[in-house]
């Protein structure tokens, strides 16, 4: 899995690195056919200068083979961002898996149960 951490307007610190790397190992467990994965850590000062607060943002773009999944997630703090956004993450990635599994569970289905009848009267291919 091909992790990329950006900053914007901010500046991304060991600490904040660990914890996305932390949260998105957790989110490979459930999923193993994770392609890549980009984070986007940012700050928005737009509402800083009327004395309101500082809004943290943490986006991240995961790829998977033939989709892509974003979630985006907006806090007071950039590690409560984090967890939202890991949190989001995993619920998208366990609603494809699932998804994918229960695809799979009814073809395998139909050919279960229209593969092995034989029609009467018919003679059995060799």
């Amino acid at each position: 899995m091909n992790v990329t951490i950006r900053g914007h307007h901010i500046t991304v610190t060991e600490a904040m690195n660990t914890a996305v790397h932390d949260k998105l190992t957790k989110i490979e467990r459930h999923f193993d056919q994770i392609q890549s994965i980009q984070v986007i850590l940012s700050l928005d000062n737009s509402g800083a200068s009327d004395g309101g607060q500082k809004t943290h943002k943490a986006e991240a773009i995961l790829r998977v083979s033939g989709q892509e999944m974003f979630v985006q997630a907006l806090e007071d703090d950039m590690y409560k961002a984090i967890n939202e956004m890991a949190d989001k993450l995993d619920r998208q990635v366990r609603k494809y898996k699932t998804r994918l599994e229960r695809n799979k569970v009814k073809g395998a289905g139909r050919e279960a149960r229209f593969g092995d009848i034989e029609l009467e009267g018919a003679e059995p291919v060799a």
